[in-house]
């Protein structure tokens, strides 16, 4: 007489005999799918580049979001294909949506976050930005955050929601940059001499642009210096260059022109009284 354990293990093989269509519908359909989901990326990629003035910022987000939405797709075939119920997987997903909904608010802002970014621009792949306290270039915008690496080579992850709706400083929009740099000299310094000085500063050196024209103002009478503000323009890619040579050269003609830069001083007079 047959055994329940062996009525059991027969039932199993049965079951697992019938299911095995099943199965292997499931992975073609995975296989297939990868497949189509390739090829839309080729499809998408190859649209959006043959506009020769394509935003690579735009091709990365679609890539992803499109990626992601034909995976949850392939996900509710292969399980389809497996034989679970269309209308309980659906019920299943509605409530497991509502309460990962619930708690991933702030994975929906930054999603929303990263469209507006897209749609604005307020920034594009290869700019240098400012924003939350931190600086760097731009590397990506993913769906949630944007990536940036910054001038010591650390990576920062930026969430695209608090990023999209706060103070963004982009130094990479325009092609010149302006710079401001204070200056001091003594009190006894001519003022007309050191302007003289500084305007042959900056027109010895090449970086420093003609247009808009550099300028010099008094900017303070300070406790132990006159504090001058001086203006000058530089194309965006030879700012950095361009404050720094200044610097040097402007000490070197101050040093040569003998204009005092002052630096704080003290001065302790001891006062010593005799002792009657």
């Amino acid at each position: 007489m047959e055994s329940k354990a062996d009525a059991y293990i027969d039932w199993a093989v049965e079951g697992l005999i019938g299911y095995i269509p099943n199965v292997l519908k499931a992975i073609l359909f995975f296989i297939i799918g990868l497949i189509i989901i390739k090829l839309f990326r080729r499809i998408i990629t190859t649209i959006i580049t043959k506009n020769t003035d394509h935003d690579p910022t735009l091709l990365k987000f679609i890539l992803d979001v499109v990626t992601w939405i034909l995976r949850v797709f392939l996900f509710v075939l292969i399980i389809q294909a497996l034989g679970v119920e269309t209308t309980t997987f659906a019920a299943a997903i509605a409530a497991a949506g509502l309460a990962i909904g619930l708690s991933l608010q702030g994975s929906l802002s930054n999603f929303a976050g990263g469209i507006l970014i897209i749609l604005f621009k307020p920034f594009r792949i290869g700019d240098y930005i400012e924003a939350q306290g931190q600086g760097g270039t731009v590397n990506s915008i993913q769906i949630f955050s944007t990536r940036i690496i910054t001038p010591n080579n650390q990576v920062v992850y930026l969430p695209n929601g608090t990023l999209s709706n706060n103070t963004i400083k982009n130094f990479s929009q325009e092609p010149l940059r302006r710079a401001e740099i204070l200056l001091g000299v003594g009190y006894n310094s001519d003022l007309k001499k050191v302007k003289e000085v500084i305007y042959s500063v900056i027109k010895s050196d090449e970086k420093i642009l003609t247009e808009p024209a550099p300028n010099i103002e008094i900017k303070n009478l300070a406790e132990n210096s006159v504090d001058l503000m001086v203006f000058i323009w530089a194309e965006r890619s030879k700012y950095g260059a361009m404050v720094s040579d200044f610097y040097e050269n402007i000490k070197t003609a101050f040093d040569k022109a003998e204009i005092e830069i002052p630096f704080p001083q003290r001065e302790v007079h001891v006062k010593n009284e005799e002792k009657k």
